[in-house]
């Protein structure tokens, strides 16, 4: 009965989402009051459906409710409760409702937070939330339905695909959908604005709250994928520029564009079209992502369907929602002059680098990923695009990016001059002499390790420059860094967090060190400094698998480190094997080790690395993440809050 009540929920939610679409925009374009109203409590109301939609899923997985087809391919009795809670989200039926029940939040969170927008401006972003939430929901009821019955229920499941049944995999897909839905936030402001004609400082201190909001989750749900690839999947790597991880990717570089971009549309009101293209690029991206990941055109070990169905479906959307917001502003677009005028040398023509720099990383990955089916379907020849293209085509402009981003924070708005610059020189030259030390300290490796180093010193030591420069001269500067604003601690924070990752990617890169051979029980192999013992493999039981258990002792000159438990896992149910990695972490490096198969010598594949600043990677983007929020808190995200509460009390 449940069940029923919350698909009959979803149907309602779709008649809201169509009238909470169309009469809103009618009210905003015919001044009617009454009808703009009207908007939130459509948009409140499909939250509340969705919601409880999403709530009777969720019993029925921890229940296991065979009845349901989605809980007898995706769960099993077995199954330890966390994954069977995962498991909601771990398909695609499930996690295409995590997907509305996200759009639906954020829907009821601009009608929330923003009541203190333009009445007409306020009804149209909530009018095009409701369009793409009534087109998801299509979506859902017509091929992706999640309370569809079996007509025969089993006694038991066929449970979650055992390379999602880890913790990472838990809450890396809600933390990415809020960032993708997130950004269809910053579209409705971007329609709104392009509908109004009108974009000015105020919008864009409206939009940015959102673009972070959404930034900062793609952030954590990039940085938590990355990770659960590296010790889940056995093959040692943190990036394997997969389509799925591109996916992620690419709304993540347009976004991070959009929100500096939305900083010069506040402070100089310039780049308002630039501004608003990119806010449609950021969701349109988003789409495509979803494409990518349910339509099954492209392989991946993260692809949740492969329904030319579903994929046509998902294309209609894209076309309409993408293809309609290009087309409108294309019309639209005249409207928005800039009154803002910047010389070349400014924090404005930073800014535009900045922006392009990021749109051109993003169009090398998109091109990378889309162009074997491009090649496949124009030229009928099977091709393959893999890290050495992308290595060799992205970085050159990361590095640009990360040059530029000191440069442009420590220059003045409008117009600046030389004498501006010349507070970083001794910053460049702190950081080419790092690069020249590094250098001269390995041998016979590549330059990617000293140019890391030297990239990471420049975007730290740059922080702490504009901090410095921004406090001025004189007495009391400890007490003026207190009091700057927090969305210039968060943008020094991110900026900081950044030079981390780009060290970490560049160490890791250059400086592993790799050993593949077979051992027998009781040898110990000599690598980078460390001793590696294997003591023991036995072959036991999990709570819903089998496994067969290695241990080895990590020695270093002779002091035992710790001992490292990699496993070799069987899932029975799944009838699906999975490989776990002995990862002992430190500060400046992890020791990973993965054992294979015994050999007919009697020994084990034994593969092992020593993996430098492994960890500054993750620890980089938590930082990101961090900085992100700091800037959330910023007192202008309030402002407008807070004098509405003070004009309700004058008027009482």
């Amino acid at each position: 009965m449940l069940n029923e009540l919350a698909h009959f929920g979803l149907n309602i939610s779709l008649v809201l989402a169509v009238l909470g679409s169309i009469v809103p925009l009618i009210g905003a374009s015919l001044r009617r009051t009454d009808m703009m109203q009207i908007a939130p409590v459509f948009a409140i109301l499909q939250f509340g459906l969705v919601g409880f939609a999403f709530a009777a899923l969720i019993i029925a997985f921890v229940g296991s409710d065979f009845s349901l087809r989605v809980v007898v391919l995706n769960s099993h009795t077995l199954k330890p409760m966390l994954y069977k809670v995962a498991g909601v989200w771990g398909n695609h039926e499930g996690s295409l409702l995590l997907w509305v029940l996200i759009l639906t939040m954020f829907a009821a969170c601009a009608a929330w937070f923003g009541r203190n927008l333009p009445h007409t401006l306020y009804a149209r972003v909530l009018a095009v939330q409701s369009a793409i939430t009534a087109a998801f929901l299509l979506f859902v009821l017509l091929t992706s339905n999640p309370f569809e019955r079996v007509s025969l229920p089993p006694f038991n499941g066929q449970g979650l695909n055992p390379l999602l049944q880890d913790p990472g995999l838990a809450f890396h897909p809600p933390f990415l959908y809020l960032g993708y839905v997130g950004l269809s936030v910053t579209y409705s402001f971007a329609i709104a604005a392009l509908l109004e004609g009108k974009v000015d400082a105020s919008w864009g201190r409206w939009v940015r709250p959102w673009t972070l909001a959404a930034w900062i989750f793609l952030t954590i749900g990039i940085g938590m994928g990355s990770w659960w690839a590296y010790y889940e999947l056995g093959w040692g790597g943190f990036w394997f520029w997969d389509p799925v991880e591109n996916a992620s990717f690419m709304p993540w570089l347009i976004s991070t564009a959009l929100l500096h971009s939305a900083i010069v549309v506040e402070k100089r009101e310039s780049l308002k079209a630039w501004t608003i293209l990119l806010a449609i690029l950021a969701f349109g991206f988003s789409l495509i992502g979803t494409f990518i990941v349910r339509s099954g055109v492209l392989t991946s070990v993260h692809a949740f369907a492969s329904d030319p169905m579903r994929g046509a479906f998902i294309l209609y959307i894209l076309a309409f929602f993408f293809g309609g917001a290009l087309l409108l502003f294309a019309v639209r677009a005249k409207v928005m002059e800039s009154r803002g005028v910047f010389a070349v040398l400014s924090r404005e023509s930073a800014l535009v680098a900045n922006n392009l720099l990021l749109a051109i990383s993003c169009f090398v990955v998109f091109v990378g990923t889309v162009w074997p089916l491009i090649a496949e379907l124009i030229m009928d020849r099977k091709l393959s695009v893999g890290p050495p293209f992308f290595d060799l085509a992205f970085t050159p402009f990361i590095v640009a990016l990360a040059v530029i981003l000191p440069i442009g924070s420590t220059l003045p708005w409008k117009r600046a001059k030389s004498r501006h610059l010349t507070g970083l020189w001794p910053v460049a030259l702190l950081c080419l002499g790092l690069v020249g030390l590094a250098w001269a300290m390995q041998t016979g490796r590549s330059l990617l390790g000293p140019v890391g180093l030297g990239l990471a010193a420049w975007l730290v030591v740059g922080v702490v420059v504009e901090l410095y420069q921004r406090v001025g001269r004189g007495a009391g500067k400890i007490m003026r860094l207190f009091r700057l604003r927090l969305a210039d601690w968060g943008k020094a924070t991110a900026h900081a967090g950044l030079g981390i990752t780009i060290f970490g990617v560049a160490g890791l890169t250059a400086w592993q060190v790799e050993d593949i051979r077979v051992m027998q029980l009781g040898e110990t192999v000599e690598l980078a400094g460390y001793s590696l013992t294997l003591n023991s493999v036995e072959n036991t039981k999990g709570p819903n698998y089998l496994t067969t258990l290695s241990t080895l002792e990590l020695r270093r000159n002779g002091v035992l480190l710790t001992e490292l438990k990699p496993e070799r896992r069987y899932y029975p149910v799944a009838e699906m094997p999975t490989i776990e990695a002995g990862i002992d972490s430190a500060f400046f490096r992890d020791v990973y080790v993965v054992v294979g198969d015994q050999q007919d010598n009697g020994g084990f594949a034994v593969r092992t690395f020593v993996k430098p600043l492994a960890n500054w990677i993750w620890s980089g983007a938590i930082i990101m993440a961090l900085g992100g929020l700091i800037s959330m808190f910023d007192r202008r995200y309030r402002v407008a809050a807070s004098r509405r509460i003070n004009v309700k009390k004058a008027a009482i």
